[in-house]
C-alpha cells in the first residue's frame, strides 16, 4: 500500500467524534478512514488527566497497527490532556480539534470575546484558552461546562423546549459577557447548532471545531504530500469497544448516512 492510499485514523470516546468524521467525508472524499469509538468507556469528559491520555495511547496503538498515516483525536477531552505526548510517541501526524477551532475562534471575534463550552474536563484544562491568547492575547476567553448536552444529544434530543431551557440555563451567564463568538468545544455539539444560535443570538458566530479539523487535515496531508486524490478502492472502517448496536443507531445520526460493517475490539491495555 503507497503511503498516499493509506487510512486516516480517527479517535473519539464514542459516538461524538463522528461530526468530525462527517466533515472528513465532506472535505476529502477520496480518503479511507478508521474510526475508533471506545463506547466501553464513555464518556471520558469525567475521567482523570492521567486516565485520558492512558485510554488516548491505547486508541493510538490500534489505529497504528492498521497502519494509518494520519491520527486524528476527535475528541475535544482528549486532545486537552493527551495530544502532545501522543504526538511525541508515532511517525504519523497527529492532531486535535483544539487548535483548529481555536484558530477559526481568534480569526472570527471582532470585540476580543469568545466564549468556549464543552465538557468539565476540557472546560477546567483551560486548553482553548490558552491555544487562543497564544493566538492573541488581548482576547478574553470565558469558558463554561454543559455536560447535560452529552447525554441530550445521544438520546436524540437535538432541539425541543427541553433543550432549548437547558441551554438557556447554562448560557444565561455568557450572554452578558458580550462574546461575538462561541466555540463548540465538544464534538456532540454541533447537532445543536440550532438551538444554541437561537439561545446566543445572530450577532453571536458559532465555531464548529470539527468543520476546522477537517480543513486543517487536508492542508497536513497536502503539505506532506499525503493527500490521497485517485479516490479508487475507499474504505470506512468503524470499531467500537462496546455495544455496537447503539452505536450504529445513533451514530447514523450524527453521520447522515448508513453505516455498514461495525466490529467490537477489545484494546490492548497499557502495560
Amino acid at each position: 500500500m503507497n503511503k498516499r492510499s493509506k487510512p486516516i485514523g480517527v479517535f473519539d470516546s464514542g459516538i461524538g467524534g463522528l461530526t468530525a468524521l462527517k466533515e472528513i467525508f465532506r472535505k476529502l472524499p477520496h480518503e479511507s478512514t478508521v474510526y475508533l469509538g471506545d463506547t466501553a468507556r464513555v464518556p471520558y469528559g469525567i475521567r482523570s488527566p492521567e486516565t485520558v491520555t492512558r485510554y488516548s495511547f491505547e486508541n493510538t496503538r490500534f489505529l497504528f497497527s492498521k497502519e494509518v498515516k494520519m491520527i486524528v483525536i476527535a475528541c475535544n477531552t482528549a486532545s486537552s490532556v493527551s495530544l502532545e505526548a501522543i504526538k511525541n510517541s508515532v511517525p504519523v501526524p497527529v492532531i486535535g480539534v483544539i487548535e483548529p477551532g481555536a484558530k477559526a475562534a481568534a480569526a472570527a471575534t471582532k470585540n476580543k470575546k469568545i466564549g468556549i463550552i464543552g465538557t468539565e474536563a476540557t472546560i477546567k484544562s483551560n486548553s482553548y484558552a490558552k491555544a487562543i491568547t497564544s493566538i492573541d492575547n488581548r482576547i478574553e476567553v470565558f469558558g463554561i461546562a454543559c455536560p447535560l448536552f452529552v447525554p441530550l444529544v445521544e438520546e436524540g434530543w437535538t432541539e425541543g423546549k427541553i433543550v432549548e431551557m437547558v441551554a438557556q440555563e447554562y448560557l444565561k451567564e455568557m450572554k452578558h459577557k458580550g462574546i461575538d463568538a462561541l466555540v463548540l468545544g465538544c464534538t456532540h455539539y454541533p447537532l445543536l447548532k440550532g438551538v444554541l444560535s437561537a439561545v446566543m443570538g445572530e450577532s453571536v458566530s458559532l465555531i464548529d471545531s470539527a468543520i476546522e479539523t477537517a480543513k486543517e487535515i487536508e492542508t497536513i496531508l497536502k503539505n506532506l504530500s499525503l493527500l490521497n486524490t485517485s479516490g479508487d478502492n475507499i474504505s470506512r472502517e468503524f470499531y467500537v469497544t462496546d455495544s455496537p448496536e447503539k452505536f450504529k443507531t445513533v451514530g447514523e445520526r450524527f453521520l447522515g448516512e448508513h453505516i455498514q460493517h461495525i466490529k467490537k475490539i477489545k484494546l490492548e491495555m497499557e502495560v
